[in-house]
């Protein structure tokens, strides 16, 4: 199997995009830890290669020992998956320091904190991958949403100035910007939108629909299938790039 032996991470992976990636992995042989804040969640789908480990990116603390709790029980990560965020619109006017750092400590910081213990460990191998699940919002102004639009923009400078740290060996760092996935938090915004604007949840979601340039939702495995192609044969000039996935060039 193309990943057999190799140890993944990923935050935020007992739900969502982080899941999908999770288990296209581990299909491919990776053992795959898989974090996130409610233990649950993640007991529920553990196995068949997922291991699960409770984990709050937002505390600097608990991510130091789960990178290492993991590593020690399945060797240095390989392939780093940060992709633990959250997705809320609001107005700069209406945008108080709470929500701003609440944004940057889980969608930014919680990046930082994950790649760098990971990269203790993955820089003594001879081979790893470093994939960042950004946004569209990374590439764009997203309108309503400063805040989260800053921090996913955060992301892909960490990851284009990893990949210069990096050049001439073996690791890559590069970054997914989705637009609208088929997730929860799309369910979530839908709501939000319709409460928002006064609008149908039908009409809401129609609105995140059409924004996505071949207007409709993207399915997760259509992420993941983009991480196993970065973590496959051939992929190795591909380095600090942040790739769309969205129907369409923006």
């Amino acid at each position: 199997m193309a990943l057999g032996g190799k140890h993944a991470l990923i935050t935020g992976g007992g739900s969502g995009i982080g899941l999908a990636i999770a288990r296209a992995l581990a299909a491919e042989g990776a053992e795959v830890t898989i974090t996130g804040r409610r233990a649950g969640i993640l007991e529920e789908v553990a196995g068949g290669g997922l291991h699960p480990l409770t984990m709050d990116v937002t505390d600097e603390r608990q991510v130091v020992e789960g990178v290492a709790a993991a590593v020690a029980a399945r060797g240095p990560v390989q392939i780093c998956i940060p992709n633990a965020g959250i997705a809320e619109g609001r107005a700069l006017h209406k945008t108080d320091a709470a929500f701003w750092r609440h944004m940057m400590a889980t969608n930014l910081d919680g990046a930082f904190y994950t790649v760098r213990e990971c990269l203790t460990g993955m820089r003594k191998t001879d081979w790893g991958r470093v994939i960042a699940i950004s946004s569209i919002a990374g590439l764009k102004g997203l309108k309503g949403a400063s805040a989260y639009s800053a921090s996913k923009h955060g992301m892909i400078g960490l990851i284009r100035a990893l990949s210069e740290d990096y050049l001439g060996t073996p690791l890559t760092f590069n970054a997914i910007c989705p637009g609208y996935v088929d997730t929860e938090i799309v369910s979530r915004n839908v709501t939000a939108i319709s409460e928002r604007a006064g609008v149908s949840t039908d009409e809401a979601r129609a609105m995140m629909i059409s924004a996505n340039r071949h207007n409709r939702l993207i399915a997760p495995d259509e992420v993941a299938q983009a991480v196993l192609w970065l973590c496959g044969p051939g992929s190795g000039s591909v380095n600090g790039q942040a790739i769309e996935i969205a129907g369409g060039q923006f």
